[in-house]
């Protein structure tokens, strides 16, 4: 088994492909021009969905910024001040469990957003290179709950730098605090000189591009049926028995490790201490509960005993992913689309109301598109294969029937 899994992902020494290596030269260079002009500052934006080696790129980037930042006298980086933020307390875990290998990066070199602007605003300073990885994920509200009392996380975080690189998935914003869409991006940017990269290669997933659209088609509402070739070089299953699919998921991580249970909302949770369990039938599991340790949640071995949500598996990779489809997605009667179940959607702090967000209407459009954003997250997490069960009994059948489908063909 692989413990070191996230790890390896995100080294700084991993093999980049020539596209990530010309890219994170193109930053560098970004970065060396604005650098020098000391003028306005600058943005540069790595568009790309999950799984499109976004953190990679950065990883890699932020290494190179502070080796010419603390060895390389020549370079126009010397003696900057740099940091890295990522608003997601299990994979900045992993980036400052990378720092203690590599001797030109400091733990305290990553941190929280929130943690960062409130550092700088008290010792009134500024970065010279800010790099913010899943920025979709930046609050662009006030939070009291998190200690931001500004506005929008990305505008603070410009105020105080020469430069900003971020990467943003629109498909992963979950939550009405992290509002962000593509033009609400750009508004802010295309207010200074900035550049973009578009990633569109999969990664992360053995799957053919055909399964992989098919699940894009899937968490956008469009039941469609399944490719041939939904099981060549990836292990694709349907079940329609929650607890036969928690056997499986158990046998893969005995074999290989990095397996695990998946869910959506539609089941009990509240933030108490306490145990929510998920329950189909025979199945019973607890949600994933608080990880008060160093250790990713998907890397604790314990876990293979908890159900993951969206917080502990966004920007992870599993070996085999099981994934719940709970109660909040359903099939439309007589059609083969899905239709949203607000009315069973138990996540409580996703959904506070903004200010500046006045119509039911845009309201329920935009929650709407959260949860099949978190839909799609979990369904990109297996590496080698995904297995589904869907609670609606409608859905599940439809969906046992395209796998049985492609399995006599």
């Amino acid at each position: 088994m692989a413990n070191n899994s996230a790890i390896e992902k995100l080294s700084p020494l991993k093999q980049l492909t020539s596209e990530q290596e010309a890219l994170v030269e193109e930053i560098l260079d970004f970065t060396n021009k604005h650098i020098a002009e000391r003028s306005t500052p600058a943005i540069f934006t790595i568009f790309g969905d999950a799984g499109t080696g976004k953190s990679v790129v950065l990883s890699q980037l932020f290494n190179r910024l502070q080796i010419a930042a603390r060895t390389d006298e020549q370079s126009s980086l010397y003696g900057t001040r740099n940091k890295f933020t990522v608003n997601h307390p299990e994979i900045l875990k992993v980036y400052r469990e990378i720092a203690g290998h590599q001797p030109h990066l400091l733990k305290k070199d990553f941190m929280r957003p929130t943690s960062l602007i409130n550092q700088l605003s008290k010792a009134a300073s500024k970065l010279d290179v800010t790099v913010v990885d899943e920025a979709h994920l930046l609050l662009s509200k006030p939070d009291h709950y998190n200690n931001f009392y500004h506005d929008n996380q990305l505008v603070e975080l410009i105020k105080r730098s020469k430069v900003v690189i971020l990467v943003f998935d629109q498909y992963q914003v979950l939550r009405m605090k992290s509002l962000w869409t593509p033009e609400r991006l750009r508004q802010i940017t295309n207010q200074y000189p900035h550049a973009e990269y578009h990633l569109k290669h999969q990664f992360r997933m053995t799957a053919s591009d055909e399964l992989i659209q098919w699940m894009n088609n899937l968490t956008a509402g469009q039941i469609t049926p399944l490719p041939a070739n939904s099981r060549q070089h990836y292990d694709f299953r349907v079940y329609d028995d929650a607890e036969k699919m928690r056997q499986a998921i158990v046998k893969r991580n005995r074999e290989v490790g990095l397996s695990r249970i998946l869910s959506t909302s539609g089941y009990p949770s509240t933030l108490d201490g306490g145990k929510h369990y998920i329950k189909e039938g025979r199945f019973k599991m607890p949600w994933d509960q608080y990880n008060f340790t160093s250790i990713p949640w998907a890397e604790i071995p314990e876990t293979i005993n908890e159900v993951g949500s969206i917080y502990t598996c966004q920007g992870f990779d599993l070996n085999y992913a099981g994934i719940i489809i709970g109660p909040i997605f359903s099939q439309a009667p007589d059609s083969y689309h899905m239709q949203v179940n607000l009315d069973k959607f138990t996540d409580v702090e996703a959904f506070k109301k903004r200010a500046d967000l006045t119509d039911p209407a845009e309201i329920k459009q935009l929650e709407e598109l959260m949860l099949y954003n978190a839909l799609n997250v979990i369904m990109k997490r297996g590496v080698r294969g995904t297995y589904l069960y869907a609670h609606d009994p409608s859905l599940r059948q439809t969906l046992v029937e395209l796998y049985h489908h492609i399995l006599r063909d």
